[in-house]
């Protein structure tokens, strides 16, 4: 069969743009961006509770919090037990129900693979796998007491584990690859070892009496120069060795059991994540509990994607697009700040739904020009439509276009405020901006309180002089950090609202507003979007 070279070229751009089509990643400046039908896509998410979704009925009272609280994602699990109740026989069922009714309410899905770990234990993985020990094999702890967690070090386990994770990719992409409901997925669940830092089954042992793998030593070879301080440290203190067992080139300890669990971790997630985009290449992420203050390996779940194990985890598992952090501790800007070194994207699926939620949404996507933010049990308020996360989201969705198009090109920042960081600096192009919570002016309920709500905005700059400002329980004044002898004047200041991308002014701010021209003031609770233009004179 002959097919002329018009009918080629055209089979070729169809499959072209179907592969372009396909949600992916893809670099702006010095950002990463979701891209999701052809156009860059901020996740405003929120994760379901482990069990809210058996069923339709259970939903029926969710999604409308959901809209309410203008989500655009919903992070929900997917649990290898329901998915293959028998070995090689699937059920897609309630999954299939899922799709259709995010479709429904025009939400998009990030599906979390609850496969072999949940919250570090193996809870859903299916009876036929748990009741087979021998053929299965469990985790021990150094008493050789076996713990409710799946082995990495067993193949039988991987080989299960993958060729479901695969069967359910295979499953979306024939369900979903036009429609695009499902964006992103996330392999495996906060993977770690619990209650010890390693693995001590007789196949780990083994592993771990051998020599590096030589694939690990020389990529610490070669990236030895960018190797994040707190590894570089760790094997700078036994010389640099680059041959011998895990404690000949690391020293005896817990670090040294948590560095060898988490290169057969991140191998183990890496088989999972190959597999599944085999069948269809989504992004994929893998997600860490962080560490609480004072606890070592085996007291949090060791050997996870964690900040000081990047290096391990990039080098074992290069198909997994992002390591991710779930936030139920303090430190936001800590941990985040750690998660972004080596340029790997800042996506958070989990953080505990509380009060700083909002705040913490507007500065994750405008400091760090994070792909998402999805707090955890997000079905769980009994009046979605008075919280502030709704109000954030609702902002960031009318600054979407905005943003995108400023990402990566240092014309955007953001600011978290509180009691114990009063003051924050930015600087774009010519002006320098100090932010400070809005309840140091002391006009506002709240200031006189021990523990004060946190505050934040975004800022974008459009033009030389222009800036768009959006947030809630800020307040900033301004300078020309160039020419300093000039006094920076509030030349317009607008509060407004985009509608179908355009801007539309509801207040001109003046007098009280500014403090006379002397500041720009978003108060708590008060979430909105200003439009300010500056001016200098002498």
């Amino acid at each position: 069969m002959r097919v002329s070279l018009s009918v080629l070229f055209l089979i070729i751009g169809q499959l072209t743009a179907s592969a372009q089509s396909i949600p992916h990643l893809q670099k702006q400046g010095e950002a990463t961006q979701l891209i999701v039908q052809d156009r860059p896509f901020i996740v405003l998410g929120g994760e379901l509770g482990n069990s809210t979704f058996t069923s339709v009925e259970n939903m029926e009272p969710v999604w409308p919090k959901l809209k309410a609280m203008h989500l655009n994602t919903v992070l929900a699990p997917v649990y290898w037990e329901l998915i293959e109740p028998e070995e090689g026989k699937y059920d897609f069922d309630l999954l299939d129900k899922l799709i259709n009714e995010a479709r429904k309410h025009e939400l998009k899905l990030v599906l979390l693979w609850f496969g072999s770990w949940k919250n570090s234990m193996s809870s859903h993985a299916p009876a036929w796998i748990k009741l087979n020990q021998e053929k299965y094999p469990r985790a021990k702890d150094e008493r050789a007491v076996s713990q409710e967690i799946l082995t990495p070090f067993s193949n039988n386990n991987l080989q299960a584990d993958a060729k479901a994770f695969k069967a359910l990719m295979q499953h979306i992409k024939q369900m979903d690859g036009q429609q695009q409901t499902v964006i992103m997925v996330q392999p495996e669940n906060e993977i770690g070892m619990l209650p010890s830092a390693r693995d001590y089954h007789p196949l780990a042992n083994k592993q771990f009496n051998s020599a590096i793998p030589t694939e690990l030593m020389q990529y610490l070879q070669k990236n030895k120069d960018i190797l994040v301080p707190e590894f570089l440290e760790v094997w700078k203190q036994n010389g640099f060795k680059t041959k011998g067992t895990w404690e000949e080139v690391f020293g005896k300890g817990l670090h040294t059991d948590e560095l060898f669990m988490a290169w057969f971790f991140a191998k183990y997630a890496e088989a999972i994540t190959k597999a599944g985009k085999e069948a269809y290449p989504l992004p994929m992420f893998v997600n860490a509990a962080l560490i609480r203050p004072g606890k070592t390996p085996g007291e949090y779940p060791s050997a996870g994607p964690l900040p000081h194990l990047m290096d391990i985890w990039k080098a074992g598992a290069p198909s997994v697009d992002m390591l991710s952090p779930d936030f139920y501790t303090p430190d936001f800007e800590h941990w985040n700040d750690l998660y972004v070194r080596q340029g790997n994207p800042l996506f958070i699926p989990e953080h505990r739904f509380d009060a700083t939620a909002a705040p913490k949404a507007l500065f994750a996507i405008g400091h760090y020009e994070a792909i998402g933010f999805s707090p955890f049990s997000i079905e769980s308020k009994p009046n979605p439509e008075k919280e502030e996360l709704g109000k954030a989201y609702q902002l960031i969705a009318q600054l979407q276009p905005l943003i995108t198009a400023h990402q990566g090109k240092q014309e955007m920042d953001a600011v978290l405020l509180d009691k114990t960081k009063q003051l924050s600096t930015v600087v774009l192009g010519d002006y320098e901006f100090s932010f400070k919570n809005s309840y140091t002016l002391g006009w506002e309920a709240g200031a006189g309180e021990e523990v004060w709500d946190f505050g934040g905005a975004i800022i974008i700059q459009t033009g030389p002089n222009e800036f768009y400002i959006a947030g809630s329980g800020v307040v900033a004044t301004f300078k020309n950090q160039r020419q300093r002898n000039k006094i920076v004047g509030i030349l317009k200041n607008e509060e407004g609202v985009f509608e179908n991308g355009k801007w539309r002014v509801i207040r001109h701010l003046n007098g009280d507003q500014t403090h006379q021209g002397r500041h720009i003031r978003i108060s708590h609770g008060d979430y909105s979007i200003q439009r300010l233009t500056l001016y200098e004179y002498e």
